[in-house]
């Protein structure tokens, strides 16, 4: 029998999961602009990160006393990640070679580097600039599809706690989180933003790595925490809004004092995220709209992030990008086109997630039942 079963389901973090997706996705398609209408959009992912430490927290750390293996535990993400992680690699390079195989600048790709990068996505090996694997000519770890690089940090973090951070006492956990969090202000202020990790260039791997490590370990310390705060009438519904509200929060500060951006993107990393997580948490009496809608949304995050992004690869293709960021207006301009990928994403995000990914991870897990016993 699977303990986690008995436990309480966090419905409105589900929800809240999802609506950090949906901001991603709109985030993204101005992505190539010199503006967008989510400026500070990208902190949707350390959301991510604050959600998977808290839930990997709650669902593990009273396992391991009672047999569960470290093979067990990343079979577990394995079987929850990856289904995903093929699907969307094989999208991305589709929609790659839809767009004519060529880099951003127009230069033409082989088949076989591109088929490389696909095998590389699928194994999450990442590609450093200046490998021919880095078929986009951007930097990227996973040019066919760039938010991978957040779900190879999420992988890193899994073996992290398996081997690791599941180990150490609440102190040293908390340790762990002070100076991660001492470098997530470091890498900020030094650039101006927090929207780093996807490229190993100029540091970002370790940028990265930091920026998964202090909202990773800092949920999962709440979860050994936690207790319930005082519970609120609507708590999703004002939860996503205060989510939607960071993302449209403007760049302040300008070029000459960048440094306070990174300041603002800290104090919401650092104290917002943990609080809305808590906050949250601590509601499990929701309505049963906002839970309808909470399940919904959190059925499809996971494969709207997945898929998502090369769509807006064709559309950025469609608008002419080729490495200099192109005014919003043009987007704007082209609104219509600007709702295909859009749509694309969400429908078939959707048609996965009913079809492929529930079906195919229920088989999977009955199939290796008996490593999950525990």
């Amino acid at each position: 029998m699977d303990s986690f079963q008995s436990k309480p389901h966090y419905e409105i973090l589900d929800g809240l999961r999802g609506v950090a997706a949906l901001m991603v996705l709109v985030f993204h398609v101005f992505d190539a602009c010199q503006a967008n209408i989510l400026p500070h959009g990208y902190l949707a992912v350390d959301f991510f990160f604050v959600l998977s430490g808290f839930v990997i927290g709650y669902s593990y750390d009273d396992r391991w006393e009672r047999g569960l293996t470290v093979g067990g535990f990343l079979r577990r993400r394995l079987i929850r990640l990856h289904p995903m992680v093929v699907c969307g690699a094989v999208v991305g390079c589709l929609c790659f070679l839809a767009a004519g195989g060529v880099k951003w600048d127009g230069t033409p790709v082989s088949m076989g580097w591109t088929l490389l990068a696909l095998l590389g996505m699928l194994f999450m090996v990442p590609a450093l600039p200046g490998w021919p694997t880095e078929v986009r000519g951007f930097g990227e770890f996973f040019p066919l599809n760039g938010p991978y690089w957040s779900l190879f940090y999420e992988y890193i973090g899994n073996v992290l706690y398996a081997l690791l951070l599941r180990r150490l006492s609440c102190r040293g956990l908390a340790v762990v989180a002070f100076v991660s969090g001492c470098l997530v202000v470091h890498a900020a202020t030094g650039l101006g933003y927090l929207g780093v990790g996807w490229s190993a260039a100029d540091g970002g791997w370790w940028q990265g790595l930091v920026r998964m490590l202090f909202p990773y370990s800092t949920g999962m310390l709440m979860a050994r925490r936690f207790r319930p705060a005082a519970g609120m009438r609507g708590t999703f519904w004002w939860s996503s809004l205060i989510v939607v509200g960071v993302g449209l929060l403007p760049q302040v500060g300008g070029e000459q004092a960048a440094w306070m951006n990174g300041l603002v993107d800290s104090a919401v990393v650092i104290l917002l995220f943990p609080g809305l997580v808590w906050l949250a948490a601590s509601d499990l009496e929701t309505s049963e709209r906002a839970s309808r809608v909470s399940g919904w949304l959190g059925d499809l995050s996971y494969p709207l992030y997945a898929v998502h992004y090369p769509f807006m690869s064709l559309f950025f293709f469609y608008l002419g990008f080729g490495g200099e960021p192109l005014p919003m207006q043009k987007v704007f301009d082209h609104w219509q086109m600007a709702l295909l990928p859009l749509c694309a994403g969400l429908v078939l995000a959707w048609l996965l997630m009913k079809y492929y990914d529930k079906p195919l991870r229920r088989w999977l897990t009955r199939r290796f039942s008996r490593d999950f016993a525990s």
